[in-house]
């Protein structure tokens, strides 16, 4: 029986810390500084208050649909309200106990559910960039308060406990490209459809308030994101090294790649598409980063950071959406192209031979990023009618013209 592993137990504890701080204060940050004055608190509130209420959902019952044993589709309800947690509070851990694909750990069940939960977090967080300055903040809370639990948590067993139907067919997601990022960015986009165009998008300046709020924030989230793709090696051990320096070369070459197409494009390399082309790296290389090389890892970002840049600045003017910051057009797509690219370059040393890249694999990772696409849209976009049936999902449009910081919370920036 595997004991309790002190160095692993840091190294989870810390990248669970890693993965908070990319919210609090690093997504929140990025995404008030590209918004207009009169909605940076009520933008900075929204991944503010999820942290609150995604910790208490994932306490009562999101982490026992995750992670309780369950079948392949869902957990159980083994896990409600951490039940049984104080049985074995200082034992290892052991991933879906009791089924013929347990795994073994050497953490406490506290760490681990602690580091899920900041993932459940930050991916309801993200989809707000997609929303921003026109949804109700009440419907916000009852969304998410059903999407945590219905879509985000199913989502999470299918791909990260061991006997999900999605895992047992051999989808490589070391960090969450279908979980968090695919899942993100097309509920984004049905958010942003159902939600429509905001006043004056398209013929009003809607220029960021602050960018150097959002160079802060992107920041914290390159450096946040180490934890973010590391942690999942579930200790400090070689994986985890390697995760960290692939993603550091994802980010490096998204980021180089975005503001070279801009610069020869539009004749100047911008600060905000610099920091898009980061994030897009970032997001690409997470379902890659436990199982590539970095060569592999620097052609993912800068294959993310040219696509996501038409993405962002063609495709939705093309198709006329309004993905306010691009939630869809950087963390759909680089999720899509990240969880893609590792069906092929997915290196098997590095997981046991557990995901060794080839068409066999390919086919596995594309039937996982087109059931989460289905899914994800689907599921809310019920989510999203029932929301509007019991509190309505936009504010007027008198409130939105005066802004949601006074209009939502009775505060404003001066």
């Amino acid at each position: 029986m595997q004991s309790l592993q002190p160095g692993d137990i840091a190294w989870v504890l810390m990248c669970t810390v890693l993965v908070l701080l990319m919210t609090v204060p690093g997504l929140a940050l990025f995404y008030a500084g590209m918004v207009r004055k009169k909605n940076v608190l009520a933008t900075m509130m929204q991944s503010f208050m999820l942290c609150a209420l995604v910790s208490v959902l994932w306490m009562l019952a999101g982490y026992s649909l995750a992670f309780g044993p369950g079948n392949g589709w869902i957990g159980d309800g083994s896990r409600l309200l951490l039940a049984g947690l104080a049985n074995g509070w200082d034992k290892p851990f052991t991933i879906a106990a009791g089924t013929p694909f347990a795994v073994q750990t050497g953490i406490p069940e506290s760490v681990f559910l602690m580091f899920q939960m900041s993932f459940a977090i930050i991916t309801p967080a993200v989809v707000t960039g997609a929303c921003a300055d026109r949804m109700k903040f009440s419907a916000l809370l009852v969304f998410f308060t059903f999407w945590s639990l219905l879509v985000y948590a199913p989502l999470a067993h299918w791909v990260w406990s061991p006997n999900g139907w999605l895992a047992r067919l051999g989808l490589a997601d070391f960090a969450g490209g279908t979980v968090v990022e695919i899942n993100c960015g097309v509920t984004g986009l049905v958010c942003a459809l159902m939600l429509g165009k905001r006043l004056g998008y398209g013929q009003e300046n809607m220029a960021p308030w602050n960018l150097s709020y959002a160079v802060i924030g992107a920041s914290l989230l390159w450096v946040g994101w180490m934890g973010f793709n590391s942690g999942g090696a579930m200790g400090a051990n070689p994986r985890a090294g390697m995760a960290v320096l692939a993603t550091q070369m994802a980010a490096a070459g998204a980021t180089l790649a975005w503001a070279g197409v801009e610069w020869a494009l539009r004749g100047k390399p911008s600060v905000l598409g610099a920091i898009s082309g980061a994030v897009a790296g970032l997001v690409a290389i997470t379902p890659a980063s436990g199982y590539v090389l970095p060569g592999p890892a620097l052609l993912i970002g800068l294959v993310a950071g040219a696509v996501c840049f038409w993405t962002a600045t063609e495709l939705k003017h093309k198709f006329d959406y309004d993905d306010s910051l691009d939630a869809f057009g950087v963390h759909g797509i680089a999720g899509i192209i990240g969880t893609l690219a590792t069906g092929w370059f997915a290196f098997g040393p590095l997981s046991n031979n557990a995901a060794i890249g080839g068409l066999h694999l390919l086919g596995v990772q594309a039937l996982g990023v087109g059931v989460t696409i289905l899914y994800c849209a689907a599921v809310s976009w019920v989510l999203l009618k029932l929301t509007d049936l019991l509190v309505g999902l936009r504010v007027s449009r008198e409130e939105e013209r005066e802004g949601l910081d006074v209009v939502l919370h009775g505060e404003q920036i001066f």
